[in-house]
Order: structure tokens, then C-alpha cells, then sequence
């Protein structure tokens, strides 16, 4: 069960950080197809489900509480270098999706769907608002249908290897939004804030109704791809994971860039390529 917990704290902190993929750190620790199976089998297998699956969302739970307050704080301060950080995370994390990949015939199919998830992504990060500025936290019913629909699509993705939720968060302006409703959430939980706490379960309430439906509504077909078109399932995530980097600086601030940024910045890359790539092994 510690072993399981520590997998869930490993795929929460994939799943807070945008471009790092939670499904691909799921493949890497071999348990993706099992999860899959006991989201798609859970009342079926009820029990056995729930034994898997519980100690790994207590895992994920203890990384989205924690991860937020050090998030925003190397936004706050470094965002060039903290940008770089997620580049090189993305790209150590490639290998392990070329792999599924690497040794077949290339068709135009699978061309097509990497040239079109590419597109789709660097579009979306083209024709959006400035991060933050587009996300509607207002306390009321719009607002929560919206926040409902962005929890859907996020932790919907957030089940695909290659794909991170986060990012798409961030694509929809709604990452940082987030990350401090939950930050502000969890201070006025300690602080005994009644105010802020049910202003902050008004807005985390119904996008987490929608990352649990999200969850569930995209497992199944997610099954159903990988076990049909595998090929043409991967190289829509290759496609995805090429056009992340475009989007966070398309999509991101980066601060003042100084000699000492570009070194430290350089340094962030490649912790973050190394880390995913040991992860991926």
C-alpha cells in the first residue's frame, strides 16, 4: 500500500506541473493498464478495485495539496528558468513514448494525427488570452458549469500518456487560477477561515465533480483506442508532446532574461530532462 502511495504522490506531482505527463509516469511504473482496467471494471470489481485505486489517490491527493505553494512560488520568482524546468521534462519524457512507436511502419494516418494534435495545441496556446486573464471564478452558475467543463477536459487528459492535464489548464487559463484557489483554500483551512473556505469549495467543488466524471468518461475510450489503434494513439501523443514546449512560451511569462537566467535556466533543463527520463525507464 506505501509503495502504491508513493506511485500517486509520483503521478499527482506529473499531473500539478504543466507539459509532465501523469499517464506517461503511470506507463513508466507499469501500472497504467491496470488503472485503466479498474476505473473501466469498478463496480464490477468493486473490491479489488478499491484496494488499487485508493492508495494511489490518497497519493495524488498529498501531492496537489503540497506541490501548489512551491509551484507558484517558482512562477512568482523564476519563471524563465521554471519554464525550462517543464521544457526539459516534456523532452525526457519522449523517449519513453518513442518507444511504442520506434520499429514500425510509418503511415500517412499516423502522420496526420501528429501534424493534427501539434497544430491543435499550438493553435489553441496562438489564439489565447494571456494566461489567467481568461478564467472566470466568479461564484455562480456560468462559472461553475465552466470550471465543471475545464475539470472534464483536464483530468480527461491528464489519463492520456504523452498529454498533461496541467497543460491543458494552462492553455485554457485556468492553471494558475487554480493552483491559487487551492493554495488560498488550504491557508484558510489552517486559519479557520470560514469565508475563505466556502469561497474556495464554490470554485474547487464543481471542477472537482468534473475531473472525477473526466476520469471516467475518457478511461473507457481511452481503452478502447490504445487496444485498436495503438499506433495512430501514440503518434497523436508525439504530436502533443512536440507542440507543449511551443505553448508554455507562447502561453507563459518569462521575466527578465539575464546571463545569469540563460545558465540557471540551462540547468533547469536539463534536471528536468534527466529526471523524466530516469523516470520513463
Amino acid at each position: 500500500m506505501i509503495k502504491n502511495i508513493l506511485k500517486g504522490i509520483v503521478i499527482g506531482l506529473a499531473n500539478v506541473i504543466p507539459g509532465v505527463s501523469g499517464g506517461t509516469m503511470m506507463v513508466s511504473m507499469g501500472i497504467y493498464d491496470k488503472l485503466i482496467h479498474c476505473i473501466t471494471h469498478l463496480f464490477s470489481e468493486l473490491k479489488k478495485s478499491i484496494l488499487f485505486l485508493l492508495p494511489i489517490f490518497i497519493g495524488m491527493g498529498i501531492a496537489v495539496v503540497v506541490v501548489p505553494f512551491g509551484i507558484e512560488f517558482l512562477f512568482a520568482e523564476y519563471p524563465f528558468q521554471a519554464n525550462l524546468l517543464f521544457v526539459g521534462l516534456i523532452i525526457g519524457g519522449f523517449p519513453a513514448v518513442w518507444k511504442k512507436v520506434k520499429g514500425n511502419s510509418v503511415r500517412t494516418g499516423h502522420i496526420i494525427a501528429c501534424v493534427g494534435f501539434f497544430a491543435l495545441v499550438a493553435g489553441l496556446a496562438l489564439l489565447g488570452d494571456t494566461e489567467g486573464k481568461a478564467a472566470d471564478l466568479s461564484l455562480n452558475f456560468i462559472s461553475a458549469a465552466k470550471l465543471f467543463g475545464v475539470g472534464v477536459i483536464a483530468s480527461a487528459t491528464m489519463v492520456i500518456p504523452g498529454v498533461s492535464g496541467s497543460m491543458m489548464l494552462l492553455l485554457m487559463g485556468y492553471y494558475h487560477p487554480i493552483l491559487e484557489t487551492i493554495t488560498d483554500f488550504i491557508s484558510a483551512v489552517f486559519a479557520m477561515d470560514m469565508d475563505g473556505i466556502l469561497h474556495g469549495m464554490g470554485i474547487l467543488v464543481p471542477f472537482g465533480i468534473g475531473v472525477v466524471v473526466g476520469i471516467f468518461a475518457i478511461a473507457k475510450l481511452v481503452e478502447i483506442i490504445f487496444e485498436k489503434f495503438p499506433l495512430y494513439a501514440y503518434w497523436a501523443i508525439i504530436g502533443l508532446i512536440v507542440s507543449s514546449p511551443v505553448a508554455i512560451f507562447l502561453m507563459g511569462e518569462v521575466g527578465t532574461i539575464t546571463v545569469l537566467s540563460v545558465i540557471t535556466g540551462a540547468a533547469a533543463l536539463a534536471v528536468g530532462f534527466v529526471a523524466a527520463l530516469k523516470l520513463g525507464e
